[in-house]
């Protein structure tokens, strides 16, 4: 009986240092308004947790249209929809990147394109890097020799050339084949678009960020 005991007590402490674990891997598979988001722990099963709530060691903190703000171990994280952060720490071979938040809450931050400077502006409602035209003529791209399509910017519709980036570098990041467009008009500053974020995870402190290249 007192045998029996222990291997039940052993089994319900083990239960509990299981449930208070943190999360390893945490990918936001989708949002509701700004109600609750739908998150996926270790790849686990889908589990919808509103604001507020807690699932796996995962607090909901906000969710923002295609974003959520969560919480691990006490700090806070921004996932873009479809994104997947992990808790491991950052090792010494991992490139990163961190900017820190200016006027309005932007982040800005000085990179380049093909080896070429160039000053982006963090936009996770870009799908791909957007560079001004004059931009483009800076750094010598070819960019009209893309398939063009039309953009709609403050200053109305303008033509914009898809392209691809050999490099694209962001503080320690340097990606290789980087899909981006080239905005003949209207465009003020070049735009960090998910084609970049995405081979990225974001991490959000306050007012900086850090980028850490997944892939």
């Amino acid at each position: 009986m007192i045998r029996h005991s222990i291997a039940l007590t052993l089994l319900f402490l083990l239960a509990l240092a299981g449930a208070g674990a943190a999360a390893a891997d945490v990918s936001l598979l989708g949002t509701f308004d700004t109600k609750a988001a739908i998150l996926s722990i270790d790849a686990g099963a889908p589990k919808t947790v509103k604001v507020g709530q807690s699932f796996g060691g995962v607090t909901l903190i906000a969710v923002e249209k295609d974003r959520a703000t969560i919480e691990v171990e006490g700090k806070r994280r921004v996932l873009l929809r479809g994104q997947t952060w992990s808790s491991g720490s950052v090792g010494a071979d991992r490139q990163s990147a961190t900017l820190a938040a200016g006027a309005g809450g932007h982040f800005a931050v000085d990179g380049a394109i093909n080896g070429g400077a160039v000053r982006f502006l963090v936009d996770t409602g870009a799908t791909v890097i957007a560079l001004p035209a004059r931009d483009a003529a800076r750094l010598g791209l070819d960019y009209r020799g893309g398939a063009v399509g039309i953009a709609q910017t403050a200053a109305g519709p303008t033509p914009a050339y898809r392209v691809r980036f050999d490099t694209v570098r962001v503080g320690g990041i340097e990606l290789n084949n980087v899909e981006g467009v080239v905005i003949e008009k209207g465009l003020g500053v070049a735009l960090l678009g998910m084609s970049f974020l995405n081979r990225v995870e974001m991490r959000r402190e306050g007012d900086r960020m850090t980028l850490i290249r997944r892939y």
